[in-house]
């Protein structure tokens, strides 16, 4: 063997071994960090009995209404990333944040992630809280559960705000992309931890967000991120949404729909909002100058349409 040829076969064999004793590192590293990480962090909520599983469930406030809030998907924290909006309403109202299966310290799931068995899980949580009546509130993906949710329980949704929620007829959503087919190896390697330490996290220095807030965020990112309940409703994003086409709300609930003035992937984002509020009989839009977390950067705002749009509608 030719010498040159000879130290390069051996250069690259250092490198594969150094490459394979690194993610061997990252992964034992991550396998052991992550469970006492989350111990660590201790309950903040109730788990309830869901389908044999248990579903984490916080109420905040007192108040005489209540406020059902479901996150956005892939939300690590749902409780953490909505603290704003619970810090908002909670003097006022009652706020159950659900936590679904995969988000939060609730359980993974054994059952597909179709939009009727989300809408079913969440139901079998609120119900447990003795809760008939209530307001549906929730991000992104929530437009599409929350249809649902508000049309096969007609009689207990009271009124729907949405927080730059999905819509049915949003373009481009039969297509998952392609980086999750390598997700369970970005994640049982431990490179979900080290890219996310290595690009932080986006609420840090965020004065609406506390420390505990950052944190649980932090750790139940390594706790769900990439997990095979958030890869199974991520794969069953194009049937969820088809399955929502052509579907209203109900005409007699109310609805505030809250979106970002200017959606960079979407031209027709204020437009296709504009057109689910005329289904129904009250409807209230409002667009607001930030990105898709609109509650993140303009939490009061968010919080103060809640309310004004909440004290408008007529008594029950």
């Amino acid at each position: 063997m030719k010498k040159p040829l000879k130290i390069t076969l051996i250069s690259m064999g250092v490198v594969v071994g150094l490459v394979g004793a690194t993610l061997a590192t990252t992964s034992i590293i991550n396998a052991v960090k992550t469970p006492q990480e989350v111990a660590a962090l201790g309950p903040y909520g109730t788990l309830v009995d869901v389908d044999g599983k248990k579903m984490n469930v916080a109420e905040f406030g007192a108040g005489e209404q209540t406020i059902v809030l479901t996150p956005g998907a892939g939300t690590a924290s749902p409780v953490a990333d909505f603290a704003p909006v619970i810090n908002g309403l909670k003097d006022e109202y009652r706020i159950l944040a659900v936590e679904p299966f995969g988000y939060g310290q609730s359980d993974q799931a054994d059952t597909p992630r179709t939009t009727e068995n989300i809408v079913a899980e969440i139901h079998e949580a609120v119900s447990s809280f003795g809760v008939d009546e209530y307001i549906l509130m929730g991000h992104s993906i929530t437009g599409i559960y929350g249809l649902a949710y508000a049309n096969t329980y007609p009689d207990e949704v009271t009124a729907f705000v949405g927080i730059d929620t999905s819509v049915p007829e949003q373009p481009g959503m039969d297509r998952v992309p392609g980086i999750l087919k390598g997700a369970p190896a970005i994640r049982g390697l431990g490179l979900l931890r080290v890219l996310t330490e290595l690009g932080g996290n986006p609420l840090e220095g965020n004065p609406a967000y506390t420390a505990e807030d950052i944190e649980r965020m932090d750790v139940l990112t390594m706790r769900n991120s990439m997990a095979p309940t958030y890869l199974d409703e991520v794969n069953h994003l194009a049937e969820n949404f088809a399955a929502a086409k052509g579907t209203t709300f109900p005409k007699d609930l109310p609805l505030l729909l809250m979106y970002q003035s200017h959606n960079p992937d979407f031209a027709t984002w204020t437009d296709m909002h504009e057109a689910q509020a005329a289904t129904v009989d009250y409807a209230v839009t409002l667009e607001i100058d930030a990105d898709h977390y609109l509650h993140h950067t303009k939490g009061e705002e968010v919080v103060a349409a809640t309310k004004e749009f909440l004290a408008g509608l007529p008594a029950a």
